[in-house]
């Protein structure tokens, strides 16, 4: 077998990666209705009217409220494999997950004493 027929999996993972999506983003423009009228182009929020001006400024920190939420749930998605492998994999791997928890733990307090944790 080639060297370069090794690639062929590749390409073709990658070909039908961007095919799928772009065909569904065809396939929605084609086939879906278009009937736009002003009260559809509205913005809605909660059933509630909105207001005039829909670029009203929000708060940095709810973005970065949002963003540290995403960072610790996703760095924690880590653990399960590595708790579901505990046995087998030894003690290099639990001084190592020591390590990562510890790394969380130290940006979890820089983020506690700059006081981004607090909602208002």
């Amino acid at each position: 077998m080639p060297y370069f027929l090794g690639y062929t999996y590749v390409a073709v993972f990658l070909l039908f990666g961007i095919l799928i999506p772009v065909g569904a983003l065809l396939a929605n423009r084609l086939l879906a209705p278009r009937h736009p009228d002003p009260e559809k182009l509205q913005a809605y929020e909660c059933g509630l009217a909105t207001p005039s001006d829909n670029t009203l400024p929000y708060n940095v920190r709810y973005y970065i409220f949002a963003l540290l939420f995403v960072v610790f749930d996703v760095e924690t998605i880590f653990l399960y494999p590595w708790a579901v492998a505990f046995n087998r994999l030894g003690l290099f791997a639990f001084v190592e997950m020591i390590v990562f928890i510890g790394i969380l733990v130290v940006g979890l307090v820089y983020a506690w004493k700059k006081r981004l944790l607090e909602w208002l």
